[in-house]
């Protein structure tokens, strides 16, 4: 196929491909799903070999958000019946965190519910940052805490912090769909902050939430624009009691395809698949691994994921290895110049004009699985042994 065989070409180069042949990408059909995946594959093992890092979450505070995200189960008005809990306590947290160090995973995430961190909050954070890598030497940590004010992401990275995630999560023409409590714009500004401090920026995306094969398209070309270093990749969750709970928009190829596309678009950044994989990917997990790089280990922020060893089984039969502490996930040319999305000389090609879209409607949309929606009752804040 054409479009692949230029797709692998400029995926080498760090080029950028137009919005058409991303597009194409996501209206390609099922037949032709495992060449779109091994040509995707090309792309992925050129920059990071077979290579997979493992990330692990903990919850440091849970439920009781005041922004209004559709997509929460934390959310303002939420009806799901997650945990709910204050502050984990420095001790507390990085003992949640040495559980995914011990299974394998090199970076561990610090996530909080909340519009934002007050100067407090930072400091209760600064504590636990400090405490994770006391006791786990050449672990990363990421924060991610919500919108960020002047000086808190400098803070942060003299506490020790490697990295900062806030997602875009979707297009900016359709984020006031999604959530009013803040805008779009307040989240692209946090990125900023975080990269202006030194930090390594993690800023990603959910699918499946009703949004077009265009408003994909726009958000990843954002991300691209915004030069992140890694891009994780959710699939909605429809957790009952949010107002989203219905949209069971996905297939596992529908997956797949959104994999590729953003491997193509991103070549050398690390991609991560994230929350909803177990959901949505199902039994195809395997064949995400030759698009992504990383993943998180065990379970996530609200609800759980397969078991910790069966990540691990799941990497080995696939020919993979986890990623060591000793090795550098990113490529060399991105590590020496701080970060960037696989911009190559003179900067990122211009994106070109928005197309319609061109992905013919599936017949009728998939069963809804909510067996597989499973909430999260062990690890942090709970007395329960976690997953990892």
């Amino acid at each position: 196929m054409d479009l692949l065989n230029t797709l692998v070409d400029k995926g080498l180069r760090r080029e950028l491909p137009t919005r058409e042949e991303a597009l194409a990408v996501l209206a390609t059909s099922d037949d032709d799903l495992l060449d779109v995946v091994a040509a995707a594959g090309k792309v992925r093992r050129q920059w990071f070999g077979r290579r997979v890092k493992l990330n692990y979450l903990v919850n440091l505070k849970s439920g009781l958000c005041p922004e209004d995200c559709s997509y929460c189960s934390q959310r303002l008005g939420s009806k799901a019946e997650i945990l709910k809990y204050t502050w984990l306590k420095p001790d507390e947290a990085s003992q949640a965190a040495a559980a995914g160090v011990a299974g394998g995973a090199k970076r561990v995430c610090l996530v909080a519910s909340g519009r934002g961190p007050t100067d407090r909050d930072v400091d209760r954070v600064s504590k636990t940052i400090e405490a994770i890598k006391e006791q786990n030497e050449g672990v990363e940590v990421c924060a991610c805490l919500g919108l960020l004010s002047d000086g808190q992401a400098e803070r942060l990275r003299s506490a020790g912090a490697d990295a900062y995630n806030h997602n875009l999560n979707t297009s900016e023409g359709t984020y006031g769909d999604i959530t009013t409590t803040h805008t779009y714009a307040d989240r692209v500004e946090t990125v900023h902050q975080a990269q202006a401090a030194g930090l390594s920026a993690c800023s990603g995306l959910i699918a499946g939430m009703g949004e077009s094969d265009a408003d994909l398209i726009d958000v990843v070309f954002s991300l691209r624009e915004l030069d992140p270093d890694s891009v994780p990749v959710n699939f909605l969750i429809p957790f009952e009691g949010t107002p989203l709970a219905k949209e069971w928009n996905l297939t596992p190829q529908r997956c797949l395809r959104i994999l590729a596309m953003v491997r193509f678009v991103c070549p050398d950044v690390e991609v991560r698949l994230a929350g909803g994989r177990e959901v949505h990917l199902r039994s195809m997990q395997p064949l995400a691994l030759h698009l992504v790089n990383s993943i998180f280990l065990g379970d996530y922020l609200t609800s759980e994921g397969q078991a910790g060893q069966a990540d691990l089984d799941m990497i080995a039969d696939a020919g993979f290895e986890v990623e060591g502490a000793e090795t550098t996930t990113l490529p060399t040319h991105r590590a020496r110049q701080g970060g960037g999305c696989g911009s190559h000389e003179g900067g990122c090609a211009p994106c070109g004009d928005t197309p319609g879209e061109t992905a013919a409607a599936s017949p009728e949309a998939p069963a809804a699985r909510t067996d597989l929606v499973a909430v999260r009752r062990r690890g942090a804040g709970t007395d329960l042994a976690p997953n990892a």
